[in-house]
């Protein structure tokens, strides 16, 4: 009776790689011969195993960077919105998103405008499934977003929020949160990117400037600019900003564009906004 117990799971495992497959193998052998006097903690070791190997092979077919090489970098990378809706819970009435279509060319900047609560946040969570769609599909390269191993999409996308988070710590050490191992140059072109190139150099210490948690010792704007360029420097193929130059003078706003447009043109820009210009 307890022979099964070794074969059963082998179908499970043989599409896997080989090397997975024989390090499982050999698990199981392993715990065959451990739990030979115990048939009742046999049938749960097996029951485990039988939910690892199964979680493994799903794990092992999402799409991950490599497999996408030369897809990730075509110039017609295209983002596509297909018949969604959502709702954030399963049991409300209407949808938050109802019918969406959108599709998106690679390098192109796409504004969203209305009015708070229309979703428009709402609608750009799902690029990085940060929310799935109720109904529908979103793709990215022609490849569902579900299917994409989550830490491989989400290193594809950088998204700034209109109140985000600065560390307590040095400029430096708060942009390197977007590339640890970025250089001090990168950091000074992101920067420049983001127009905060200047006001850091304002300072006594310029980008060994200390920042307090949160970011209380430097203004809105400064912090969002600072923000932006985190966000550039994981060097995403996707950029969304959502409303994250709302406290930034209108002359700043339009130089970040201009920079973006310019230096940045092969990545997508998703702008949430509250003025047109913005955009």
């Amino acid at each position: 009776h307890h022979i099964y117990l070794l074969y059963l799971p082998l179908p499970l495992v043989i599409n896997l790689k080989f090397r997975h497959l024989i390090r499982k193998i050999l698990l199981i052998i392993l715990l065959f011969h451990l739990t030979f006097f115990s048939p009742v903690f046999n049938l749960l070791i097996f029951e485990f195993f039988c939910r690892f190997l199964i979680n493994d092979e799903i794990n092992n077919s999402k799409i991950t960077k490599s497999d996408l090489k030369g897809l990730i970098d075509n110039s017609i990378y295209t983002k596509a919105i297909k018949n969604v809706n959502f709702k954030y819970e399963v049991s409300s009435a209407e949808n938050n998103l109802e019918n969406i279509n959108i599709t998106i060319k690679s390098g192109e900047t796409i504004g969203i405008i209305g009015s708070t609560g229309s979703g428009k946040t709402s609608l750009v969570q799902l690029i990085p499934r940060l929310y799935d769609a109720s109904e529908g599909e979103v793709y990215l390269g022609g490849v569902n977003v579900k299917d994409y191993d989550i830490e491989t999409l989400r290193n594809e996308v950088a998204m700034v929020l209109q109140k985000n988070v600065l560390f307590s710590g040095t400029i430096k050490e708060n942009l390197r949160w977007g590339n640890e191992n970025a250089t001090d140059e990168e950091l000074e072109k992101a920067c420049k990117l983001a127009q905060a190139h200047d006001f850091i150099m304002s300072f006594p210490d310029k980008y060994d400037t200390y920042i307090e948690q949160g970011g209380t010792n430097v203004s809105g704007g400064q912090k969002q600019r600072l923000c932006i360029a985190r966000a550039l420097l994981k060097k995403p193929k996707i950029l969304i900003l959502d409303d994250s130059t709302s406290a930034v003078d209108t002359k700043t706003d339009s130089l970040i564009r201009k920079s973006f447009s310019e230096e940045i043109p092969n990545t997508t820009k998703l702008i949430i906004a509250q003025r047109i210009s913005s955009v």
